[in-house]
């Protein structure tokens, strides 16, 4: 076995994507295409069907045939694999079940991206399309022994095309096409001596959006997007190589994250939308955070008049009269979105070939930023319900605090109008009727009573997730090229990353009008300065996260005979974690100050003052001030660190039948470290971190190649016992993570036909089977009763989140009687800290075809876990008087063994056909036809029908005319031919924010023509 020193640009094994079919006097593998596939798998050169592992390669020749233009293309093709956007503006790439289903900065990917054999972080190479490649591989299984950074799932390596010595060669290609698309790709590879060589490659991209807003009469989820390559070679010798790269994408334009919010509505408000299906209907507004805390029943306990309230919980909701198209790619919104992204990535690679062994030495550094903001709630309310609250607060402003509250008397208390006049000066600087205006999320936490305010005819409502980290890596990989049965490989790299801004945004009116009414009431009556709460929108900050990792690995080889190989390899994991971050919303923190037009803040905050005496900078120039009552200073970040050690490996074990016939067998170990959960407003409590992944992956397979190439079959079964999968949902507006074990096994078949030169038939098949193994009790967030009839869903009014209450004995009767006298108790003001508020009683029961068997409720959920402790039995509240009551703050929890995981379809099936005429002249044409079907999966861990993904087809087809050698090109081609609007992925949202679903789709149907030439 030869090793030699073509070590860094392969995977650890390469299967047929574009099928083999025949090989040169140096036995280089060539595609069905006419390219060459340079088979450098498990960092050796090898044939492709000689390699034990199953890896999936396309060369730049096949994407263009195969139309695979983007990586979520990548999905229509591979067997057990799937891409999705997902909602913080991420993607997963799944791969036989395992993806990226945990979402937080802490999250390691599962599935590792590399760039030229480095591994990528936090990576936006997924954003564009593909131009001036050499292939891409994608490895299915778990991986480490051979590359620097883990992944439980697989690997996608995306390899640019190198810079050619001693040739001046270039190419250029334009494409239009439907939605006004405009594209160009062009290189120039330009010789710098006999030993240097420049490659430059760009593309840039530029239509209209796929997603027309009807309120606005605009078209949204366009692209205007550019990306330039600069590549150097130098060999100074022949035994050494030097390779440069410099990389830069840059994107700006109104693409939407979330394609579309879907639901089917609850009438009664306590959760937004009910558990059975997903329809074309708004969710009911009553059920967020920003109605429940502007209603008249949260205004009541906070001692301020109903006419302040922006409506009631048991009245309309603003959605109550609006409709949903059903439409994907339409939808309606006043805020229109925009979005910008930006990565510059700086490569270095040194191979030198020592003879007995080869030296790799390989670096990258990683810089990118992210902006994004998005219509929270994809529809446009009904701002009349407004109304009265708004001519409350004008009046107010006008006159001051009437002495006969609630009714306006001709006596006002004497300066109290400056306490809501700045405040209506911020919110409707032209009156009532006029705009509203809405704070932008800023640093400094003032938003619109800040000066920094978006003003429009209706209630906004929209999000921002932002990032900006830089990273770096360095590796090194030692190789034998040794004439026994021993060879060896060892290597070891060290990566840091650090994010220095993460937050994520939700930014409403009522949220602004919240802080703006409670922190002028609140001053009025403590004898304050006039000032509003802060920080008047919801913001999950980080702003320091380091994650530091170090890897040892290496590979022994022994061929028993020259048919029997073994392969055993090892790593060491070391990764370490620490972050800073902080959860603001409203008055969560209490921080108060004055508004807009006022001299000074209420507290003079000083910029690096240190509260706590942890030596750490509290304070920063764009920290929230100080808070009411304590000592002046800002909402203090939580630091939190973990750290995890680990050793994995892999076991493989090859037999050579035939030169065309192979058989393996192989074991291996993958790892995925933990992380750490966001912090939550101090109502919530999550576990502070969440633990390492684990799989022990079997793996047995067989590679065939039948009547010199004609027949190509290769198979794959595997079986994965999967330990502490990382899941993740929303609590408080915040994505937190938890573990699940899982057993997963399925097969791929993937197979090439070939009766003559100039027909290509290409098949895959796949089946997968997951399933969760472990009694696993956890809520869901859809059904906080849990599917039990005796328990009643309830709707805190003091922040918008869910509980339950069940009964102990099953009384369906107990526990709704519980439910209304708590709520009595509350309604006649005799729990200490609380008034009493109108409206409060009452048991509702969710729609038969709510999928649904509890009831529901509004109430304060800290009360009721107080009474059903008992504490509230001195003054006649006995739980045992309802049968016994138990109190759960997160929701009824369900066992989900036994359940499928998300983004796992259960079987895949793809068909390509391609067809080379040869006309006159040395031109040839070249009809290609392709299906793709993937079917059924689950979009939550939880399943049931609402969670449920439709199994979809794709066809596209192409027809491309060649001149002679290969120099000009002339191609039409439709993508999507059905127009399909095919769902990907699915994120539910929390239940203070309505519990809708989002959803992601593949494109519309796209077609166009192309022109290219080469010199």
């Amino acid at each position: 076995m030869k090793f030699n020193a073509l070590i860094g640009s392969s995977v650890l094994a390469m299967a047929v994507a574009t099928p083999a079919f025949a090989q040169d006097a140096n036995d280089t593998t060539r595609d069905a295409f006419g390219g060459e596939i340079v088979v450098t798998a498990q960092r050796q050169s090898e044939r492709l069907q000689d390699v034990p592992i199953a890896v999936s390669a396309f060369s730049s020749e096949a994407l263009e045939a195969q139309q695979i233009k983007t990586p979520s293309d990548l999905q229509l093709t591979l067997p057990n694999v799937t891409f999705t956007k997902t909602n913080f503006t991420g993607a997963s790439f799944t791969i036989r079940g395992i993806g990226d289903l945990c979402v937080g900065t802490t999250c390691d990917s599962a599935t590792a991206i590399h760039l030229n054999g480095d591994p990528l972080f936090s990576t936006r190479l997924f954003e564009t399309e593909f131009f001036d490649l050499e292939r891409v591989e994608v490895l299915r299984g778990p991986q480490g022994t051979l590359f620097g950074r883990n992944a439980t799932s697989g690997v996608v390596n995306v390899i640019t095309a190198k810079p050619k010595l001693g040739v001046f060669e270039g190419s250029a290609e334009a494409e239009y096409g439907n939605y006004d698309s405009m594209k160009g790709k062009a290189m120039v590879n330009i010789p710098l001596g006999d030993t240097a060589a420049l490659r430059v490659a760009g593309i840039y991209l530029n239509r209209d959006g796929y997603t027309k807003n009807t309120f606005l009469n605009t078209r949204i989820d366009d692209r205007d997007l550019y990306s330039v390559r600069g590549s150097l070679r130098w060999e100074p010798t022949s035994d050494t190589t030097v390779d440069l790269l410099a990389s830069y994408f840059h994107e700006r334009d109104q693409r939407t994250r979330i394609q579309k919010q879907l639901c089917q509505r609850d009438p009664t408000g306590i959760l937004g939308c009910l558990n059975n299906r997903r329809d074309s209907a708004p969710f009911n507004g009553n059920a967020t955070f920003t109605a429940a805390l502007t209603s008249k029943e949260f205004l009541a306990t906070q001692g301020i008049p109903a006419a302040f309230a922006l409506g009631s919980l048991y009245g309309p909701d603003v959605y109550a009269g609006t409709t949903i198209s059903s439409d994907p790619r339409e939808v309606k919104t006043a805020f229109t979105p925009n979005y910008f992204t930006s990565e510059l990535t700086l490569q270095g690679r040194v191979d030198h070939n020592f003879g007995p062994v080869s030296l790799q030495v390989s670096g990258q550094y990683q810089k990118i930023k992210l902006e994004a903001q998005q219509d929270y709630n994809s529809n446009v309310g009904d701002r009349s319900q407004y109304a009265a609250a708004l001519n409350t607060l004008a009046f107010f402003a006008a006159n001051g605090i009437p002495t006969g509250l609630p009714s306006p008397a001709p006596a006002f208390v004497p300066g109290s109008a400056a306490y809501f006049a700045p405040v209506a000066a911020a919110l409707i600087p032209d009156g009532p009727n006029g705009v509203l205006c809405t704070s932008q999320s800023d640093d400094s936490g003032r938003g619109v009573f800040g000066g920094n305010g978006i003003c429009s005819d209706q209630s906004l409502q929209f999000d921002r997730s932002n990032q900006y980290n830089t990273s770096w890596s360095a590796e090194a990989i030692l190789s034998s090229d040794l004439d026994g049965p021993f060879n060896f490989l060892l290597g070891g790299i060290y990566a840091n990353y650090h994010l220095t801004e993460n937050s994520y945004y939700v930014n409403a009116f009522p949220i602004d009008y919240l802080a703006g009414v409670l922190g002028a009431f609140s001053s009025f009556s403590n004898g304050l300065p006039p000032s509003v709460l802060g920080q008047p929108f919801f913001r999950n900050n980080t702003d320091d996260l380091k994650i530091k990792s170090y890897g040892l690995f290496g590979e022994a080889y022994f061929e028993v005979t020259d048919r029997l190989k073994l392969t055993a390899g090892l790593r060491y994991n070391n990764d370490r974690k620490s972050v800073r971050a902080r959860s603001l919303l409203a008055s969560s923190n209490g921080n108060i100050f004055a508004p807009h037009g006022f001299s000074g803040d209420l507290f003079d905050t000083p910029i690096g003052a240190d509260f706590d005496g942890d030596s750490a900078t509290e304070c920063t120039a764009t920290s929230p001030v100080g808070p009411v009552g304590s000592v002046p200073g800002c909402e203090a970040f939580q630091s939190r660190s973990v750290g995890y050690e680990k050793m994995t490996g892999r076991f493989v074990i090859d037999y050579k039948i035939t030169d065309d016939n192979l058989i393996y067998a192989s074991y291996s170990r993958g790892y995925k470290s933990g992380g750490i959960n966001p912090p939550l407003q101090p109502v919530f409590a999550v576990p502070e971190s969440f633990k390492p992944e684990q799989v022990d992956a079997f793996e047995i397979g067989s590679k065939n190649s039948f009547g010199n190439g004609a027949l190509q079959l290769n198979a794959t079964a595997f079986y994965y016992k999967y330990k502490d999968l990382q899941l993740s949902k929303i609590v408080a507006r915040t994505a937190v993570n938890d573990n699940v074990s899982a057993d997963i096994y399925g097969f791929e078949v993937e197979g090439m036909v070939r009766p003559d030169p100039d027909w290509v038939i290409n098949l895959g098949f796949s089946y997968l089977h997951t399933k969760v193994t472990d009694d696993k009790f956890t809520s869901n967030p859809r059904d906080f009763g849990g599917g039990r009839e005796d328990a009643v869903i309830i709707k805190d009014i003091t922040n918008g989140a869910n509980c339950a209450v069940g009964s102990t004995s099953g009384s369906v009767a107990g526990v709704n009687g519980f439910v209304n006298t708590v709520n009595g108790v509350i309604n006649a003001g005799l729990v200490p800290g609380l008034q009493g508020g109108a409206g409060l009683q009452g048991t509702t029961a969710f729609p038969a075809d709510g999928g649904i068997a509890s009831t529901g409720a509004y109430g304060i959920c800290a009360v009721l876990g107080a009474a059903a402790s008992g504490a509230f039995v001195p003054a006649g509240l006995d739980p045992a008087a309802f049968g016994g009551i138990e109190y759960f703050s997160a929701g009824v929890p369900v066992n989900i063994k036994g359940n499928k995981l998300p983004q796992a379809p259960n079987y895949k099936f793809s068909a390509g056909v391609q067809y080379t005429a040869h006309l006159g002249g040395d031109m040839t044409l070249t009809p290609r036809f392709d299906l793709a079907y993937t079917g059924d999966s689950y979009g939550s861990i939880f399943n049931g029908n609402v969670n449920k993904i439709q199994g979809y087809a794709q066809v596209n087809a192409q027809v491309q005319l060649n001149g002679a050698d290969d120099k000009w090109f002339v191609k039409g081609f439709i993508q999507n031919i059905f127009d399909a609007n095919s769902v990907t992925g699915l994120y539910i949202t929390d239940q203070s924010s309505g519990n809708y679903t989002n959803i992601f789709t593949l494109e519309p149907r796209r077609y166009g023509i192309a022109a290219g030439v080469r010199f």
